[in-house]
């Protein structure tokens, strides 16, 4: 489809012209010989940036069959990408993620909205009897995790977080080297995230304002507080205010905090101690820190620091393991392994190669791990086995998150019973591990 071709769609379809069926033709020629009882239907609730066509839409688009949007222009622009590239309308388009949930063609749906709508839409759609796909940090506040999880067992779901390093190929070779005992016993983790890119954004504050025609924002909060509109603080900016999510620390420390909870055999646990500092934007223009400095100790004795370092590079934020025989960093993109000679020892597997003394993924492979996520829950689906990240797993690692931006913001230090999931040894601390939902919005609550 030409571009002239693409703006008139998106022009004159708004709504209306995206609610027409698919045809016997039109569903041959996207899905080829996979037999429709084979094909996982899937709707998208939330189709701009991470869930819009260059992400999260692109990777699951031979399977949408319905998409969801409080925001008109994604949803025109979503389901023009989808007929530019699959030849093919969508069956729904909706302002309205229930419209989805109640749906009997569909069989899940992937959940890529701001944080504070994760626990009620995963809740609700495990209740629909819908599998989830749902984007990282799980939770806005730790509480919330486990209730997804209960409605998830509950339910019979498959819920994939979308921390897709779970399924790429560096991160899994990473792991098989660690449990091979190459850097020996683990002593010491050092975990590097970015500085927020709000001002690269936007450059400076704008005043606030009405909503633009066709966005609805008083559902965008949903169960946060209300408060005016402003442009800055909406889509993908939304990440750097507390209400909505928390900052870098959720957004690439639901990653790299989460390949650290692998690599040390945490996935069901977590950290007892925490303790931490933050610098903030002097001019208050966003919410979460600048720059950040967090201790974590596990109760086997391992140490792990996390700092937000701004102006770092994507070659140079990610996880270092640190054993009594060496060390080993992975980055989105390769593995460095301590020294020569432990590389000398590794068996490398395609598409990964070596280039000196790293590891690497060629550039053309860059979204090996955003496939292979999709097609693990795709596969899940079908199968029911549990996938690569479960919303357990997801669960405790956004807790490693929270507790650490708790530690930060109140100056404390943070003792954690991993088992009873709970702050100890101080009422007040420990209320930080919740938040209340705005009416009629109801905090939930989800028992086996």
């Amino acid at each position: 489809m030409s571009k002239q071709t693409r703006r008139s769609f998106v022009k004159k379809s708004a709504l209306a012209g995206l609610f027409t069926g698919i045809s016997a033709k039109s569903y041959r020629a996207t899905f080829g010989d996979e037999a429709p009882s084979e094909r996982v239907r899937v709707g998208m609730i939330g189709v701009g940036n991470q869930g819009g066509p260059r992400n999260n839409l692109k990777y699951f688009r031979k399977n949408v069959d319905a998409i969801c949007d409080l925001d008109k222009t994604f949803l025109s622009e979503a389901g023009a990408y989808l007929k530019e590239e699959e030849n093919r309308d969508v069956a729904l388009a909706t302002d309205d993620y229930r419209r989805l949930l109640d749906s009997k063609d569909l069989d899940a749906v992937v959940i890529t909205v701001p944080d504070q709508w994760h626990a009620t839409m995963t809740i609700e759609a495990c209740e629909a009897g819908k599998d989830v796909y749902c984007e990282k940090p799980l939770t806005l506040v730790i509480d919330e995790g486990r209730h997804m999880v209960n409605a998830a067992r509950k339910h019979n779901r498959v819920v994939q977080t979308g921390s897709m390093q779970r399924s790429g190929k560096e991160f899994h070779l990473l792991i098989e080297q660690l449990k091979a005992g190459l850097i020996g016993d683990i002593k010491h983790v050092n975990v590097t995230l970015p500085g927020p890119n709000w001002i690269a954004r936007v450059g400076k504050p704008v005043p606030d304002s009405d909503p633009p025609e066709g966005f609805d924002f008083d559902r965008w909060l949903g169960p946060a507080p209300v408060r005016p509109y402003n442009a800055n603080q909406v889509h993908y900016l939304f990440r750097f205010y507390w209400n909505y999510s928390g900052g870098q620390q959720t957004n690439f420390g639901a990653h790299h905090l989460d390949t650290a909870q692998w690599g040390l055999g945490m996935d069901d646990s977590g950290p007892v101690s925490i303790e931490g500092s933050g610098v903030f934007n002097p001019d208050g223009w966003y919410e979460t820190p600048d720059s950040t400095d967090i201790n974590y100790t596990y109760a086997n004795g391992v140490t792990m620091n996390c700092k937000q370092t701004p102006g770092i590079d994507g070659e140079k934020q990610g996880t270092e393991f640190i054993g009594d025989k060496g060390s080993i960093f992975v980055w989105r993109g390769g593995l460095v392994p301590g020294s020569p000679e432990m590389l000398d020892k590794m068996d490398i597997p395609e598409p990964l190669v070596r280039e000196g003394d790293e590891i690497v993924l060629p550039k053309e492979h860059k979204r090996f791990a955003n496939n292979g996520h999709v097609q693990n829950f795709l596969e899940c689906c079908k199968t029911r086995e549990t996938p690569a990240a479960d919303i357990e797993i997801g669960h405790r690692s956004a807790t490693v998150c929270h507790l650490g931006s708790i530690a930060v913001r109140t100056g404390k230090k943070v003792q954690w019973d991993p088992k009873e999931e709970k702050i100890v040894d101080d009422a007040e601390l420990a209320k930080w591990s919740t938040k209340e939902y705005r009416a009629p919005y109801k905090f939930p609550s989800v028992s086996v």
